[in-house]
């Protein structure tokens, strides 16, 4: 499975935090999903503009390992819910997203794309906001 995210006539996909393997948490403001190499892993573009495969993770950033089983590391998108709930992507799939809240409740909703701060007043849309570059 290889699927493309974003483009250069479209926005892409922001991640919110990463983590090279034995590397230190990077809270980032310009990395993106590149493609989709796996059910749960994707080439993604880092802060330095290098570009890496890692494995999707849906946890709050503070909590993405540094080692796991598979040696590579990990990354997270948050997603907004339409009552202003934050949530983290656990899976991506026909335009909506498999989520994990904080308090660990579980659910898919479709996810639009906008810039922060677009999220406030979808109440009640059934729409998740993902930031976007």
């Amino acid at each position: 499975m290889l699927q493309s995210f974003g483009g250069s006539s479209s926005g892409k996909l922001a991640v919110t935090a990463y983590r090279g393997y034995g590397d230190s948490l990077t809270n980032s403001t310009t990395a993106y999903i590149v493609s989709q190499r796996g059910s749960k892993k994707f080439k993604i573009h880092l802060e330095d503009s290098t570009e890496e495969v890692m494995l999707l993770k849906a946890v709050a950033p503070g909590s993405l390992s540094g080692s796991n089983a598979g040696n590579i590391g990990e990354f997270c998108v948050q997603v907004i819910l339409n009552d202003s709930t934050v949530a983290y992507v656990e899976k991506f799939y026909n335009n909506t997203v498999h989520y994990v809240t904080a308090a660990g409740a579980t659910g898919s909703v479709k996810y639009t794309l906008g810039n922060e701060g677009t999220d406030e007043g979808q109440a009640g849309s059934g729409l998740g906001s993902i930031d976007v570059l």
